[in-house]
C-alpha cells in the first residue's frame, strides 16, 4: 500500500510558519480598511465558462491549468485558478455594480493551478486580490498600485520594482495587433508550437511567451506604445505622474502583457529582491471590458493579486517568534490535575491565553517547556501549592517568583 502523502504541489501549512501567514493576512486587511476596501468570499468552485469567457480560451491557465470536472450533475467545474472572474461575477450576481457604482473589494483565499511546482509556486497558493469597478481614470490606477505597495512595505518588505506598460483599448489595440501578426508571420516557423497557434486566437499572447526563441522574436517586434490613441496616451501620462506624485517609480516595459485576456490599458507587475529569477510577488491591470464580457452592466475596473507563499519566502528569511501563551500551567503532581484544570478554565474565562501538559512532570522539563512555547509566565502547582492553597508564579522573562493565593486565580473575575 503506497504512502499516504500530500499531493504534488499541495503543500500543509506547518505552525512553524503560521506567524507569517498570520503576518501577512493582518496587514493586508489592515491596509484594505485603510483604504476603504470591504473584504468578500467568493466560492472555490466556478462554473467553468466563467473563466473561459472571462479569462480567455488562448491563455496557458485556460489551455492546459485549470482543474475541471463534470460534477454529479453533469455541469462542468472549475477550482477558481485566480480571483478576478469570481469576484466579478459575484459583484454581477449580487447587483453591487447597479447604476454605476463604485465597489470597492479585496479577498483572501487559495487558488489552483496544474503547473509544474517551483520554489514559491504551488498547485494550490493562496493570493491575496484587490479590485476596484466603477473608476475609468488613471488616479484610481494609481491608488490600487499605491495600495499595492503600502502593503508590501508594510510586511518590510525592499528592493521593490513597478514594471508598467499599456495595452491599449478596442480603439486602438487592432492596428497594433495587425502589426504585430504582420511581423510574427515573417518568423512563424521559428515560434514554438504554442505561439504558432496563439497567432490565431490571440497574437498577444506571443509576448509572454517564456521560450528563450521566442522571447529573442519578441524584443524586435512593434510595441504597443507607437500605436496608442490619443486617450490612452494620456491616461499612461497621467498615471505616472500620479505615481511620480506618491514616489512610486516604475519602469516601462513595452512587452509586459500578462497572462489574462481581459486586460486593457494599464498592466503592471512587481518584482521584489530575494527570489531570484521568479521575483515576480504580485501582478495587475485594467479590465474595462470583463464586466460586460460576463453578462453585467458596461464598469469599468482594475485590481491586483499578490502571491502569499512568495510573501512567506521573503519573510522566512528574518526569522519571526510567534508570541507565546501569557500562561503555561505546570503540573507537578496527580493531585494538582483538578485544580489545574479549574484554574485554566477561570484564566481562559477572564481573556488569557493558557497551555498546558496535563501529563504531570519534574519542575526543570515543565520550566524547559514553557521557554520553548515563549510563555510569559509560569504558574507551579504541586502537592505543596495544594496544600498550601498558593500558587507559585515565576516570570519567564526576569526568573523572579513569588506566591499568590489560589483565590486569584479561581474567582469568577480573578485578579490576575
Amino acid at each position: 500500500m503506497p504512502s499516504l502523502t500530500a499531493i504534488r504541489g499541495f503543500k500543509d501549512i506547518l505552525p512553524k510558519d503560521i506567524p507569517y501567514w498570520r503576518l501577512i493576512e493582518e496587514k493586508a486587511r489592515e491596509i484594505a480598511k485603510r483604504h476603504s476596501y470591504r473584504e468578500i468570499r467568493p466560492p472555490v468552485l466556478e462554473r467553468t465558462a466563467l473563466f473561459s469567457r472571462g479569462i480567455g480560451e488562448a491563455t496557458d491557465i485556460v489551455e492546459k491549468e485549470m482543474y475541471t470536472f463534470e460534477d454529479r450533475s453533469g455541469d462542468k467545474i472549475t477550482m477558481r485558478p485566480e480571483a478576478t472572474a469570481g469576484v466579478t461575477r459575484a459583484a454581477i450576481e449580487h447587483n453591487l455594480l447597479e447604476a454605476g457604482r463604485a465597489l470597492k473589494v479585496f479577498s483572501l483565499g487559495p487558488m489552483f493551478r496544474y503547473e509544474r511546482p517551483q520554489k514559491g509556486r504551488l498547485r494550490q497558493f493562496h493570493q491575496l486580490d484587490v479590485e476596484a469597478y466603477g473608476d475609468p481614470g488613471p488616479y484610481v490606477d494609481a491608488e490600487v498600485i499605491g495600495l499595492l505597495y503600502e502593503f508590501l512595505k508594510s510586511l518590510g518588505l525592499k528592493d521593490l520594482i513597478l514594471v508598467l506598460n499599456t495595452l491599449g483599448c478596442p480603439v486602438c489595440r487592432p492596428a497594433y495587433r495587425q502589426a504585430l501578426v504582420s511581423y510574427l508571420e515573417a518568423h512563424f516557423s521559428d515560434l514554438c508550437p504554442d505561439c504558432q497557434r496563439r497567432m490565431e486566437l490571440n497574437p498577444l499572447r506571443v509576448l509572454d511567451c517564456k521560450n528563450p526563441g521566442c522571447r529573442a522574436i519578441v524584443l524586435n517586434s512593434p510595441k504597443i506604445g507607437d500605436f496608442l490613441c490619443e486617450p490612452c496616451r494620456t491616461h499612461f501620462s497621467q498615471l505616472t505622474e500620479a505615481l511620480s506624485i506618491l514616489e512610486i517609480e516604475s519602469h516601462l516595459d513595452p512587452y509586459l502583457v500578462r497572462g489574462l485576456d481581459y486586460y486593457t490599458r494599464t498592466a503592471f507587475e512587481v518584482h521584489a529582491g530575494g527570489l531570484g529569477a521568479q521575483n515576480a510577488v504580485a501582478g495587475g491591470g485594467r479590465y474595462d471590458g470583463l464586466v460586460s464580457a460576463l453578462g453585467g452592466p458596461d464598469t469599468p475596473g482594475i485590481g491586483f493579486a499578490v502571491g502569499l507563499e512568495r510573501l512567506v519566502l521573503l519573510l522566512a528569511q528574518n526569522e519571526l517568534i510567534e508570541e507565546g501563551p501569557e500562561w503555561y500551567l505546570a503540573i507537578l503532581s496527580q493531585e494538582a490535575i483538578e485544580l489545574s484544570l479549574k484554574i485554566a478554565s477561570s484564566l481562559r474565562a477572564n481573556g488569557h491565553a493558557v497551555a498546558c501538559d496535563w501529563e504531570p512532570g519534574s519542575l526543570k522539563s515543565r520550566l524547559k517547556r514553557a521557554d520553548k512555547m515563549h510563555a510569559l509566565k509560569v504558574l507551579m502547582l504541586g502537592d505543596d501549592e495544594v496544600k498550601g492553597s498558593y500558587v507559585t508564579v515565576r516570570d519567564m522573562a526576569t526568573g523572579e517568583q513569588e506566591k499568590l493565593p489560589i483565590e486569584s486565580f479561581t474567582g469568577q473575575k480573578n485578579a490576575i
